[in-house]
């Protein structure tokens, strides 16, 4: 198909839904329903949730409003099985995406807070996968977000957690929550920890704070991805080093936009830059029901408002595949099955 040739909005859905695709910042929580989570309020206080208390929850207009919103989602789970209600949620997003493989964050601060067992969490979330993975084919693998959002003592006491806990399902950790209050030196050793265990490790940077965050979290930590890492746009030096070293940024568009720190529309984002700069980069949605998006609108915004073409948004999708922390067996598989879809679906 001629480049030339705009395809409209449901076109471009109907032939990018086609193509199996990989998400690989996406966090659990996030991914709940408004109805599962008016079920899980309704349980929690037996009545029916007010609207100003439904209003609230999307109310939010930076980072820190965003976390204290997700926050809240998770006060309303009261037993480790309400994550069953949660992971139908999840199954029903991969399938309406069309998303094959997914590497998603899940928190477990609030709910270890809140006297869960982790080890009921862990055989909930490897229950939930496994059924998800005999039912649709699609396979999930969790990274634990060990939060600096409670500080340095409460993320290695999290991850003192993951590490006992040996699980294919369970891939690593993540750094995620307030970037100002929890600088990246404040977790080197526990990077390090993570590195001595054979386990993946990623770091939230450069989304709420300028690129000196993104360096300390390449440098210090080492960190094998990068969530968002939007603010390197301002500095010349570390986008060559993320290019030459091939340090991946995980794009979240609506998120940015959204949360209004660094970037206020899609059309201002820099991920253009990155991809054009030879940074690897992947799409994702990062919390897809708070910033009313899915991961084909991710890529529709990229097509219609930053001017990506059909053959490099392809290019992006399998990015998704090459940047996982799949063996690389199985990455070609993948991509092998992305190829066939292309051809299939005519672009």
């Amino acid at each position: 198909m001629p480049e030339t040739q705009k395809l409209s909005k449901k076109e471009f859905f109907d032939k990018i839904k086609l193509v199996p695709k990989a998400e690989l910042h996406i966090h659990c929580e996030a991914v709940i329903t408004l109805k599962t989570v008016k079920k899980l309020y309704e349980k929690n206080f037996n009545a029916k949730m007010p609207e100003e208390e439904e209003a609230s929850l999307f109310a939010f207009s930076d980072l820190n409003g965003f976390i204290q919103s997700f926050l809240k989602v998770q006060s309303y789970f009261t037993d480790v099985s309400d994550f069953d209600l949660l992971f139908s949620d999840i199954s029903d997003y991969l399938e309406e995406n069309n998303i094959v493989y997914c590497e998603m964050f899940f928190s477990p601060s609030a709910f270890l807070k809140k006297g869960f067992s982790f080890e009921k969490i862990a055989e909930s979330l490897s229950r939930n996968i496994e059924k998800i993975e005999k039912e649709t084919g699609r396979k999930l693998r969790i990274l634990f977000d060990v939060s600096r959002t409670f500080g340095r003592e409460n993320a290695e006491n999290n991850f003192d957690l993951v590490s006992s806990y040996k699980n294919d399902y369970f891939l690593g950790i993540g750094l995620g929550g307030t970037e100002a209050s929890g600088p990246a030196k404040d977790f080197v050793r526990l990077f390090e920890r993570a590195r001595e265990k054979g386990l993946h490790a990623v770091a939230h940077a450069g989304e709420d704070v300028g690129p000196e965050s993104v360096w300390d979290t390449v440098k210090l930590l080492k960190a094998e991805r990068i969530g968002h890492g939007i603010s390197s746009i301002r500095d010349p030096k570390l986008m060559e080093y993320l290019s030459e070293h091939r340090i991946p940024l995980e794009i979240c568009v609506s998120s940015n936009t959204f949360t209004k720190k660094l970037v206020s529309s899609a059309e201002d984002h820099p991920v253009k830059a990155f991809y054009e700069a030879g940074i690897p980069v992947t799409i994702a949605t990062d919390d897809p029901t708070f910033f009313f998006t899915t991961l084909l609108n991710e890529y529709w915004i990229l097509y219609s408002k930053i001017n990506f073409s059909i053959k490099e948004i392809l290019d992006l999708i399998a990015n998704g595949f090459r940047l996982s922390f799949l063996p690389e067996k199985e990455k070609n598989l993948y991509l092998e099955e992305l190829e066939k879809a292309v051809s299939t679906a005519g672009f």
